[in-house]
């Protein structure tokens, strides 16, 4: 038996189907708030890349990839009975985490965060939580500190004059965690999901860069 269109039993799938997401969306933040120790951001989304930002704004710079405007963040330690109340009243909003507090950010293309990871898996050096986003970046987790760090440690390590494809986020940035939308492209998803050890303690960003910048180096286009 099909069903049409504006039928009852369309609008309870269609229902049903929005519930669950929503459902999927605050178990992951209260994961995140909740196991990992993190703060999240309730953020905003686009329709399609590059346009239509849910904040409203037509000129948004980055729509999308922004935390929405006065909307309080979802601290570390709220249960999922606190998440989904907040969530409930933001239908829709994406999941976005806060940078330099418990993390910085070292991002570097996907290609080359693939092949670091290996590679770093096969040395035995620490990795933490590393995450990739449907416009080809890797996000690598390390620890507080590594954005105002990086000029230095890049200059210690020899990489300071090198034309390298590499960024640190700090205090001040956001990511968009799994399994929200990226600026409409798509959903992030993890290359290493945060662990209980991973995720308090990332590693020091100088114990990762090395890998980075050199495989950075060799697949520059």
């Amino acid at each position: 038996m099909g069903f049409t269109i504006g039928s009852s039993r369309t609008k309870e799938i269609r229902t049903g189907s929005r519930r669950r997401g929503r459902m999927s969306e605050c178990t992951a933040v209260a994961e995140y708030t909740g196991l990992w120790g993190w703060d999240t951001a309730p953020g905003a989304r686009a329709a399609s890349p590059g346009r239509d930002c849910s904040c409203g704004e037509q000129d948004c710079a980055a729509p999308g990839a922004h935390p929405l405007p006065f909307v309080h963040e979802v601290k570390a330690g709220a249960t999922l009975d606190e998440v989904t109340q907040a969530w409930a009243a933001l239908p829709g909003a994406s999941v976005l985490l806060p940078v330099g507090r418990s993390f910085d950010v070292i991002e570097v293309r996907e290609a080359v965060g693939r092949r670091a990871v290996v590679r770093l898996e096969r040395m035995g050096l620490p990795l933490g939580p590393v995450a990739a986003t449907p416009d080809g970046r890797a996000q690598f987790f390390v620890a507080p500190g590594a954005a105002a760090e990086l000029p230095q440690l890049l200059y210690r390590m020899g990489w300071d004059d090198a034309d390298l494809d590499l960024r640190a986020l700090g205090a001040g940035s956001y990511v968009t965690a799994p399994p929200s939308d990226h600026a409409g492209l798509g959903p992030v998803s993890w290359l290493r999901a945060p662990t209980l050890d991973s995720a308090g303690r990332p590693p020091q960003a100088r114990l990762l860069l090395g890998t980075l910048a050199y495989i950075c180096h060799r697949l520059h286009p």
